[in-house]
């Protein structure tokens, strides 16, 4: 996904006279001959990711339209007064692009891992987020953020599906159980560990890779009287819009994602999704167990 960002971003700056890159150092290489051609609109500005977001905010009041680049836990974490100052309370906006998501770089300890990035941009008014599944899903996404008006994430990771999904980010349909069968929205790279875990199962499976905003009109056409959630960040993320679309019928919520508990591990990629219970075995665990309870109002 990273390369397929930096190869898409470079061809769009020289698309694009308004387009302009800030970095903090993370990919200046892979952007050197981009900076190269266009010095007055890539900035690297060392290891100063406040600034960063400060800089872009500058960018923007000047009419350009900046992509920000970095981590994820530098880039929404570290710097999240400057995206909450500089950009939404100066009114104006821009792409942040993410690498790294919750636990892509585990052996590099805690400070590389961000599985709260998407609930705090959450608390910013009114952003596009994106989530690519696949690397063939990037180009396309990143081609819209740009080409909005509005400030937009773009979570980039190294866990990807076996295939990219197209469409516009609206609920796609790639498991059918039925009329009134239990939905399970997949985001993301999690969808094919997510398709395994409920293969024999009768659960249709839904995706996307935009959050945000949610497709409502598309889980109210699916929902059932019972919804999983399976998102690739901190568990219970997008709880609150899906109760809030289904408030005016009975359903029963099942937030699975990263959880709250410092594991204090290192481990690899895998092991952490394994031990957050997002892999095929551990969410099939969690489902069978959700679908076999017994409702508290049930007779």
């Amino acid at each position: 996904m990273r390369e397929t960002f930096v190869d898409t971003a470079t061809y769009l700056l020289a698309e694009d006279p308004r387009l302009a890159l800030v970095l903090a150092d993370i990919s200046a290489a892979a952007f050197a001959p981009a900076a190269g051609r266009h010095p007055d609109r890539v900035v690297n500005v060392g290891i100063r990711e406040q600034l960063m977001v400060g800089v872009a905010g500058g960018l923007a009041l000047s009419g350009l339209r900046p992509i920000v680049h970095s981590y994820a836990p530098f880039l929404v974490e570290r710097a999240y007064e400057q995206l909450k100052l500089d950009l939404d309370h100066q009114g104006v906006s821009a792409v942040l692009v993410s690498v790294g998501a919750s636990y892509d770089r585990a052996a590099a300890g805690r400070t590389h891992l961000s599985p709260a990035d998407v609930s705090l941009i959450d608390t910013l008014h009114d952003w596009t987020v994106y989530v690519p599944g696949h690397p063939d899903e990037v180009a396309g996404l990143l081609r819209d953020a740009v080409a909005g008006d509005g400030s937009a994430y773009v979570r980039l990771s190294t866990q990807r599906n076996d295939r990219p999904w197209g469409g516009d980010g609206a609920l796609t349909v790639v498991r059918d159980a039925g009329p009134g069968a239990p939905l399970l929205v997949a985001v993301g790279p999690v969808r094919d560990a997510a398709v395994a875990a409920v293969a024999d199962l009768p659960v249709t499976v839904a995706y996307t890779h935009r959050p945000r905003p949610f497709d409502i009109a598309g889980l109210r056409a699916l929902a059932g009287a019972e919804v999983i959630l399976v998102e690739p960040y901190l568990a219970g993320t997008s709880s609150r819009v899906v109760s809030a679309a289904l408030a005016d019928r009975p359903h029963r919520l099942l937030a699975l994602g990263v959880g709250r508990a410092d594991l204090r591990r290192y481990g690899a990629p895998e092991d952490h999704a394994r031990w957050h219970g997002l892999d095929a075995a551990g969410l099939r665990r969690s489902v069978v167990d959700f679908l076999e309870s017994v409702p508290v109002n049930a007779g």
